[in-house]
């Protein structure tokens, strides 16, 4: 009992964990919808995780105490999956930005010998190709930050299950 009265590592790694999450992908959204920056294919992506992580890992917060144990690893389990997953398509979208490796070809480079005339006006389409930064910030596009970003939530999430084999261990 003494024990989750202190706070735990493994409880303050969790939420530090969502914290980072939720700031994150609200800044995403943010610079969409209040920024003026439109996702590409791959952005749109790496949404993905925050998507399905975050409301499993805030259920595990909210039901800490009272998850069974193998629960609460197979919760935590998914969802450090998901952000080793998101720390990938960062590392993956980054190097197509830097033009290390071909990005999918449905939003990297252009089409050629396409005739859209009959499709009605496409200047009113705005897209972005995976391949095109849109913003940097100490040279580091926002899907290199979303790798650093990713990366750290899944590095928190190590350690809390970590602390939380400790606890049972002791």
């Amino acid at each position: 009992m003494a024990r989750y009265t202190s706070r735990p590592l493994d409880k303050i790694a969790a939420g530090a964990a969502f914290l980072l999450g939720l700031l994150t992908i609200l800044g995403a959204l943010g610079s969409q919808h209040l920024g003026g920056l439109t996702p590409c294919e791959l952005c749109l992506e790496q949404r993905q995780p925050y998507y399905w992580g975050l409301p499993i890992l805030a259920g595990v917060l909210l039901l800490w105490n009272r998850l069974p144990i193998a629960v609460w690893y197979i919760a935590m389990a998914i969802v450090t999956a998901l952000f080793v997953w998101s720390t990938y398509m960062g590392v993956y979208h980054s190097g197509v930005e830097w033009g290390w490796w071909p990005g999918p070809t449905a939003c990297s480079g252009v089409g050629e010998g396409l005739d859209f005339s009959a499709l009605g006006n496409l200047n009113d389409a705005h897209v972005v190709g995976c391949d095109v930064v849109q913003f940097r910030f100490l040279g580091i596009s926002l899907a290199g930050y979303n790798a650093l970003i990713s990366l750290g939530i899944t590095a928190l999430l190590a350690v809390s299950i970590s602390a939380q084999a400790r606890h049972r261990r002791a």
